[in-house]
């Protein structure tokens, strides 16, 4: 999939997404408005018809003016025009919520015009049960002289209760999204794959070819009549087959030995190694089968010591990051290599010459076939390996690698070994 088809699905779902939670809050919000205006209607009913069974009962008139007043989301007062009885009270409303299907916890006081309080009635639960639940100090209501007030604790509850159904379907539009944002990840992961894998066989085909060609003309000159009689000539292009052989035969083993990895793991033979002696041996070798030759300069601290670990793939870590190094030092790489102690860890600085690393790839260069772009550095040569296999190596090991900024310029890679205790 192109770019561009990949920025238009992103587009189009994200608009897609918006619009669809979009529309989905405000409907859930006017549902919500209409269900709390339900609610209280049918309180209001309710409440309003308790408070003409208490003035029948007492025998007095109905107030003129609606009884029921609501001074808060969760709290009326209700006037009745004389004294009220606490059980008939309840024994109203329990019926009167009944009737109305009105299933929410409430509470209730009675107002004492001797004493200007409000004394407390019981807590009644939805299913209609008296609870010893202590009472919030229900206020007052100066406009009335005979009134009760009741407060309803879950009346919130009650609301969310009756949206259960938009509840499940914001539920439903909400893993929807976690969904198509997951399948647009997966689809920029399996771009990015794709990216890195044209990329490896595009970097494998010039690490192929070059080899191959020589192996190809070294071949036809063999295979010239006359070859025989200058055995001097015919030794050169041998080794000329030999050594184009062995670096294909390193190439691909290099490959195969990532693939071994990933699929089963690491198998570290640990044993007490001298860490400058293998610096010092790997830093000799390093440049001896090499046409493009690195100055190495070393900074060894003795207390280094040794360390435990697999001393082939200890010796392949510096070789990697010397090899590193040295590809893109430019014209006359120069490599320092140098070792510190810090309480009970080892760190080992490989640094080199060149323009360095810029910030943006910084976290990208110990991922799998990565290489930094090098402008117009083409003689840069590799599958992108190296680093990846460092960094897998250290994993196994339990050290830390990190890319360290470099104000003088240059790569900088600090390696940090935990030292046995």
């Amino acid at each position: 999939m192109k770019q561009n088809q990949i920025r238009f699905v992103v587009l189009l779902g994200a608009i897609s997404i918006i619009g669809s939670i979009v529309v989905q809050g405000y409907f859930l919000q006017k549902s919500w408005t209409l269900k709390e205006k339900e609610l209280h209607q049918t309180i209001t009913i309710g409440l309003r018809q308790v408070a003409e069974k208490m003035c029948k009962l007492n025998h007095t008139a109905i107030p003129l003016d609606n009884p029921v007043k609501k001074l808060s989301s969760n709290y009326y007062v209700v006037e009745v025009n004389s004294v009220i009885d606490a059980n008939i009270l309840e024994y109203y409303l329990k019926s009167e919520f009944a009737r109305l299907n009105l299933s929410t916890d409430y509470e209730y006081a009675i107002y004492d015009c001797n004493t200007n309080t409000m004394v407390y009635g019981n807590y009644i639960t939805a299913n209609g049960n008296v609870t010893a639940k202590p009472s919030v100090n229900l206020p007052k209501y100066s406009a009335y002289l005979y009134y009760f007030g009741i407060h309803f604790p879950s009346i919130r509850s009650t609301v969310a209760g009756d949206m259960a159904i938009w509840f499940f379907f914001t539920s439903i539009l909400i893993l929807s999204v976690i969904f198509f944002v997951y399948t647009i990840f997966i689809i920029l992961h399996q771009k990015r794959l794709s990216e890195l894998q044209k990329d490896f066989i595009n970097n494998m085909t010039h690490e192929f070819k070059t080899p191959i060609s020589s192996i190809n003309i070294s071949a036809d000159v063999i295979m010239q009549p006359g070859i025989i009689l200058d055995p001097e000539r015919l030794r050169v292009y041998g080794s000329v087959i030999k050594q184009e052989n062995e670096r294909l035969n390193m190439q691909v083993e290099k490959v195969l030995q990532i693939a071994r990895v990933e699929k089963y793991g690491f198998e570290l033979k640990k044993e007490q190694v001298d860490l400058n002696a293998l610096i010092e041996t790997v830093a000799e070798n390093f440049d001896t089968n090499s046409e493009r030759m690195a100055t190495i300069r070393l900074k060894l601290d003795p207390r280094a010591g040794s360390i435990e670990a697999d001393v082939l793939h200890l010796t392949n870590i510096f070789h990697n990051l010397l090899d590193n190094a040295r590809k893109y030092s430019g014209e006359k790489p120069e490599i320092k290599i140098e070792t510190s102690i810090d309480k009970n860890r080892v760190r080992v600085h490989v640094q080199d010459n060149g323009p360095g690393i810029p910030m943006e790839f910084r976290k990208k260069v110990f991922q799998k076939f990565f290489r930094v772009p090098s402008g117009n550095i083409h003689e840069v040569k590799g599958f992108g390996l190296g680093l990846y296999y460092v960094k897998n190596i250290c994993e196994a090991h339990r050290w830390d690698i990190r890319l360290d900024n470099n104000v003088g310029g240059g790569a900088h890679f600090i390696l940090e070994i935990r030292k046995k205790q």
